[in-house]
């Protein structure tokens, strides 16, 4: 072999080693993948209520959908609410007559002999107490026996037993054209009523929902008033069952 060409190979060895030494002594740093990680799968809380519901509705002409379509009263939008909801069968009486007051109404139900069956009562009442000018002592006494009424008729469970607010007709059409515009008075003649009402109800344990400030955007918002000018419209009683729906959700539970 050559001087010359020894001195290459020798080069090119050596380089070699150097090289060799330099990877040892900075190895390459292993990468890796992480393993997926999935995170767990979280159920949403889930409820049921009965396969058959009877349902009770309690109250005046806010119950019973005057100047509305017999479908468009809020009792009857809650059944097809929860029938679409749960797939269940709900069975609806209707115990309401406009301009009825709570006298009226404790005669009906006296006079009707129902069964203790009910899975669900809701009560409205004591717009004609105000409306006709009965004293307000009569309501602090036949409001209570109302609800107790209710609850017995909800098999003596008042879980089961729903109350709802007194709608302001203050913020309709027909309260603001009252002679000597009386609106005031009207609506802190409601609250008054339904202060009562709540603090009762909070006190016995009795689920109560206020949907009256829904009515009182009833002159900003004329479609949630129904043609007469007074009562609430299809679309306030909607808004209703959308507010009280998370009561009765409660009220159905198993």
């Amino acid at each position: 072999m050559k001087p010359h060409f020894k001195q290459i190979v020798t080069v090119i060895f050596s380089v070699f080693l150097m090289s060799c030494s330099a990877e040892e002594n900075n190895p390459k740093p292993v990468t890796t993948t992480p393993p997926v990680v999935n995170p767990p799968v979280v159920t949403p809380p889930t409820t049921s209520i009965p396969n058959t519901v009877n349902y009770l509705a309690l109250g005046d002409s806010y119950t019973i959908g005057q100047s509305v379509c017999e479908t468009c009263r809020f009792p009857e939008q809650l059944k097809s609410s929860l029938r679409a909801m749960y797939s269940s069968t709900i069975s609806l009486k209707i115990i309401a007559t406009t301009g009825w007051t709570t006298s009226n109404l404790i005669s009906s139900i006296d006079s009707q002999k129902l069964e203790n069956n009910y899975d669900l009562v809701t009560l409205l009442i004591g717009v004609n107490n105000q409306y006709q000018h009965k004293s307000f002592s009569v309501y602090e006494k036949e409001f209570p026996e109302l609800v107790n009424k209710a609850i017995m008729l909800a098999k003596g469970d008042r879980k089961n037993v729903v109350v709802i607010s007194i709608p302001d007709y203050a913020y309709t059409p027909y309260g603001k054209s009252l002679a000597g515009d009386q609106s005031n008075k009207i609506s802190a003649e409601i609250t008054q009523y339904n202060n009562f009402a709540e603090n009762y109800c909070n006190t016995n344990q009795v689920a109560f929902v206020s949907i009256t400030e829904i009515t009182r955007e009833g002159l900003n918002s004329p479609n949630l008033v129904a043609s007469d000018g007074l009562h609430p419209s299809e679309l306030a009683y909607k808004m209703f069952v959308d507010k009280m729906m998370p009561k009765i959700k409660i009220a159905l539970q198993d």
